[in-house]
């Protein structure tokens, strides 16, 4: 309940800064929680896939870029409460970000203690870019779906975390990280040893999970393909968006760019990288399918060719990279502790409020 009622605290603060800052900039808080992808979500709830929109330079958009679980669910609560599409989305996520806060607490408390549980949802909930988790986008559903799967292969149900897993593959591309936990955690439950000294999952439990597991993921790349425009794969419907696989080549260019010609810049990215690379390093202390979800993530997140901004968002689910500084952080003695988290939260409610209200997608 602590830790709950912490991010709950951080998001209504968020929303607070968000409207404060509307309000001064004559925006619309509304707004700005409900464009961009959310308008996309909304329409394929409405009107099912096959839309494709045109871009100012000529490339086709289409919807079979967004996953199906998010809008489905969309449709579903509007249905139920009356509510339009497009706010039964925000209603989603608040609820998720809930599920995913109560998940995130289980996994650092299975993995350290109670205090640290708490500790890495505030800190989940003050990163830079978690306003998103107010948008009617589909990062609080991912990683409520993300948290969760963790906490079933945790206490040995990798059936039920696989079937969570499946969610998560119809849900955004990073389920590919969630699926990979699994079938890590199945293969090291399966050549584990079976001599009764500790609770493991049967052979054959752990052989079905890893074969539910991708499904999720694999039935909507084969339904793109088959359902989509000229039988295109989802790779070329992200080519479409300039948002393609390449590998983090593209990624690795703009990088070099900044430090070449913006020194200042390019040396705080690399900064913020090498962080990110010890906050990956430090996951390797703990199970191997805690360590399979973050590598996979982090690799899946930088591994598009496009929209270099939108970076921090793809590593929002990825909060096992929270865990490095959440260990260190709840070894402070209570009051410290408090003040550090306090001024997380309003720097992250009003970079958030920045963020959200300005002209490019978050």
């Amino acid at each position: 309940m602590p830790a709950v009622a912490a991010h709950v605290a951080e998001r209504v603060l968020g929303l607070l800064l968000l409207v404060v800052g509307a309000h001064l900039s004559s925006a619309s808080a509304y707004h700005a929680l409900t464009r961009w992808d959310a308008t996309w979500y909304a329409r394929i709830a409405e009107n099912g896939y096959g839309h494709v929109g045109t871009a100012p330079d000529g490339r086709r958009l289409a919807d079979y870029a967004f996953f199906p679980l998010y809008p489905a669910l969309e449709r579903v609560v509007a249905a139920v409460t009356g509510l339009a599409v497009v706010d039964a989305g925000l209603v989603i996520s608040a609820v998720s970000s809930v599920a995913a806060a109560a998940g995130i607490y289980q996994v650092g408390a299975r993995l350290h203690d109670a205090r640290t549980g708490v500790v890495l949802v505030c800190l989940w909930s003050s990163v830079p870019v978690a306003g998103v988790t107010s948008m009617a986008y589909t990062e609080a559903l991912f990683t409520a779906l993300a948290a969760w799967c963790l906490v079933a292969v945790l206490s040995d149900r990798l059936v039920v975390a696989a079937w969570v897993a499946v969610l998560a593959g119809l849900t955004r591309p990073l389920g590919a990280a969630v699926v990979a936990a699994v079938l890590v955690a199945a293969l090291v439950s399966a050549a584990g040893p079976r001599d009764g000294t500790r609770g493991r999952t049967s052979f054959g439990s752990a052989a079905l999970a890893a074969a539910v597991a991708p499904l999720g993921l694999v039935g909507y790349l084969a339904f793109v393909r088959w359902d989509g425009e000229g039988g295109r794969s989802y790779v070329q419907v992200t080519k479409g968006w300039d948002n393609h696989a390449d590998g983090g080549r593209a990624f690795a260019i703009w990088v070099w760019d900044l430090a070449t010609t913006r020194p200042e810049v390019g040396a705080l990215l690399v900064a913020g990288l090498l962080l990110l690379g010890a906050a990956v390093w430090h996951t390797r202390r703990y199970p191997w399918p805690v360590i399979a979800f973050t590598v996979v993530a982090v690799l899946v997140s930088f591994s598009t060719s496009d929209y270099f901004g939108s970076r921090p968002r793809y590593l929002l689910p990825v909060f096992t990279l929270l865990l490095w500084p959440s260990t260190g952080l709840a070894r402070l003695r209570l009051p410290p502790l408090v003040a550090v988290l306090v001024l997380l939260a309003l720097a992250s409610g009003v970079y958030g409020a920045f963020w959200l209200l300005g002209t490019g997608p978050p």
